[in-house]
């Protein structure tokens, strides 16, 4: 149970239509001004409770990394990938999100019957698959993937800020804080940073 919600019921619910394999989908990353966007898919043994399990931005971030290794040995299989800024500027974020999500998917090296996405859109899945409003917080298989893609690309986030200091993206990820856009006001922009998001700076 999460706040009262049952993470299991949608998923019971799909696989008492005869889905046997279900995954749950989500991303991170579509809104900041840099680095990529990550999306994961997880596959979890059913009736599976991880205490704590939420949609992965109420989370803390320690809370975050901890349900991160809970999560990655108990799952059946999971699946990570990204979308870089090249192809975020190549497709746009939606487009970028979807070919994310696919590469997660395919990741999971096992056919799926169908795969839960977070959010209102599933048009870019090359699976089946069905979209799941505030799946974060209603499906414990999104949860658990919100949580992974979370977690996988705030650590790449971390690692730029080294290749690239004095942006704070250790600290803010790449999202357009105030810092952030004053940042890149004096040192200009970082290659990682996405050229299409900045245009409303000029």
């Amino acid at each position: 149970m999460s706040g009262g919600v049952d993470l299991w019921e949608l998923e019971n619910a799909v696989r008492g239509e005869g889905y046997g394999v279900v995954c749950g989908v989500d991303e991170a990353g579509r809104g900041p001004l840099a680095g990529p966007v990550c999306a994961a898919a997880v596959i979890l043994p059913r009736g599976l409770v991880i205490e704590g399990l939420n949609d992965s931005k109420k989370l803390t971030e320690k809370r975050r990394e901890s349900l991160y290794g809970e999560i990655t040995s108990s799952a059946e299989a999971y699946g990570i990938a990204f979308a870089s800024v090249e192809e975020i500027e190549e497709l746009n974020i939606l487009g970028a999100t979807y070919l994310a999500m696919n590469r997660a998917i395919a990741a999971l090296g096992r056919e799926i019957d169908l795969a839960l996405i977070d959010g209102n859109r599933n048009a870019g899945i090359e699976y089946p698959s069905r979209a799941v409003v505030k799946g974060d917080s209603l499906c414990a298989s999104i949860a658990a993937a919100s949580v992974l893609a979370k977690v996988t690309r705030d650590r790449y986030m971390t690692e730029l800020d080294e290749r690239y200091p004095g942006y704070g993206f250790a600290k803010h990820k790449g999202y357009g804080t105030k810092a952030h856009y004053a940042a890149i006001r004096e040192l200009g922009a970082s290659p990682v940073h996405r050229p299409s998001f900045l245009r409303k700076m000029h």
